[in-house]
């Protein structure tokens, strides 16, 4: 989650992503551009909190609803078979944006993007 090459292999559902900002302190700005048989898709936001090993949180928007931000907070935690647990809160400005977002296909293109970690994950 540090380090920009390593999201470009999997933040994008394993598209090939364009890391064109990430500045991973608080108050940091990030932007990435993937490109998908449908299209190039950007997305930005802002770096909230950064505790490192424990948390991240930041908003998240996407050009195709600009002016719409979540506020997404990823927590890890060690657990006892030496693996990390991964718990992803995103909290919406409103209900008809988390319907909009889930409409496009968010939740899928979550679920693809940690299926691409996990085999980046299996690789190292």
């Amino acid at each position: 989650m540090t380090e920009p090459k390593q999201l470009a292999q999997w933040w994008g559902r394993g598209n090939p992503v364009d890391v064109e900002k990430y500045e991973f302190v608080k108050g940091g700005a990030w932007r990435f551009v993937e490109h998908s048989d449908h299209g190039h898709h950007g997305f930005s936001g802002e770096f909230k909190e950064i505790k490192p090993t424990d948390r991240v949180s930041m908003t998240f928007g996407w050009d195709g609803m600009e002016g719409h931000f979540i506020l997404q907070t990823i927590d890890l935690a060690a657990t006892e078979d030496g693996k990390t647990k991964m718990v992803c809160t995103s909290v919406y400005e409103t209900a008809a944006d988390l319907d909009t977002m889930v409409g496009y296909g968010m939740e899928k293109g979550m679920a693809e993007s940690y299926d691409a970690l996990d085999r980046l994950l299996a690789t190292v």
